[in-house]
C-alpha cells in the first residue's frame, strides 16, 4: 500500500508550514515538485528551496512536468481531461521511483479551490493508495492577516468565489462581502466600483509580497499596474483580493 500525503503550505513562506507539515515531509521518501515550463521555473525552485530550509535532511524531490489544460471542449471538459493527465504523471513518477511515503506539496490548503483532492481520488483508481492531508495556511487567512482585517463584517455572510464567477454571473448574491480566488483577468472591472472597497495581495507571506487596498474606483488601477509588473517581472503571480460592497440604500 502506498500512503500519499498531501501536504498544504501556505502561500510559498516557509513560516507558513505547520510542524505537522514538516515532519510529513521528513517522513515521505519522495516529493513530487510539478514543472510548470521554464517561465514558471520559480514555482518549482521555491517548493524544492522550501524543502532544504526546513529539513536537515530532504527526501528525493522528483520534477514532473505538468500538462497543459485545454479548452476546446469546453472548461469543465477541459479540466476533467487536465486532471486525468495530471493523474497519469503523478502514477509515472510515484511507479518509477518505487515510493511507498510519497508527498506532494500544495499551495494554501489542499481543500479550498485546489484540484489536488480530486487528482489524488484519480491517482487512487490505478494504485493500491491510502490517503493522509496535513492543512495548511490559506492565501485567504494570509491575505486578512497581511492587511490586518477580519475575513467578516459582524454577523454577515462572506462568499468564496472565483474570478470566472464574478465575470460571468456579476457580485455574488446574498452577501455584500466577497473573497475572490483564481482570477487571472482581475474580473473586478466588471463590477460597479462605486461603495466597493477591495484589499488585494500577491506573493503573500513572501520577501515579493504586494499589498493595495483602498476604493476599487482608486485602488482598481493600481491594482492592475501593479500586477502587470509583477506578472512581467517573475513569470507568473498567485494573488488574491477581499471585496466589500456598501450595502444598497433601502
Amino acid at each position: 500500500m502506498i500512503a500519499l500525503t498531501l501536504i498544504g503550505i501556505g502561500t510559498g513562506s516557509p513560516g507558513h508550514l505547520t510542524r505537522d507539515g514538516i515532519a510529513a515531509m521528513a517522513a515521505a521518501d519522495l516529493i513530487l515538485i510539478p514543472s510548470k515550463g521554464e517561465d514558471k521555473a520559480d514555482l518549482a525552485q521555491l517548493r524544492q528551496a522550501l524543502c532544504r530550509r526546513v529539513l536537515a535532511s530532504p527526501p528525493p524531490m522528483a520534477l514532473f512536468d505538468m500538462p497543459a489544460r485545454g479548452a476546446k471542449d469546453g472548461y469543465r471538459q477541459g479540466v476533467e481531461a487536465w486532471h486525468d493527465a495530471i493523474a497519469e504523471q503523478w502514477e509515472k513518477v510515484i511507479r518509477s521511483h518505487g515510493a511507498i511515503r510519497p508527498a506532494l506539496l500544495v499551495w494554501g490548503d489542499p481543500s479550498l479551490y485546489d484540484s489536488t483532492l480530486r487528482i489524488a481520488e484519480r491517482v487512487a483508481r490505478r494504485l493500491p493508495l491510502t490517503l493522509r492531508v496535513i492543512p495548511g495556511i490559506t492565501a485567504i487567512q494570509a491575505l486578512c492577516a497581511a492587511h490586518a482585517i477580519p475575513l467578516n463584517a459582524v454577523a454577515e455572510p462572506v462568499i468564496i468565489t472565483t474570478g470566472r464567477q464574478i465575470r460571468d454571473h456579476g457580485w455574488p448574491p446574498g452577501t455584500d462581502r466577497a473573497v475572490v480566488m483564481l482570477d487571472g483577468d482581475c474580473a473586478f472591472q466588471s463590477l460597479d466600483p462605486e461603495g466597493v472597497q477591495i484589499w488585494w495581495g500577491a506573493f503573500l507571506g513572501m520577501p515579493e509580497e504586494l499589498l493595495i487596498a483602498g476604493p476599487l474606483t482608486e485602488a482598481g488601477p493600481r491594482i492592475l499596474a501593479a500586477r502587470a509588473k509583477a506578472r512581467a517581472a517573475h513569470g507568473w503571480i498567485m494573488d488574491i483580493y477581499l471585496l466589500q460592497r456598501r450595502r444598497p440604500a433601502g
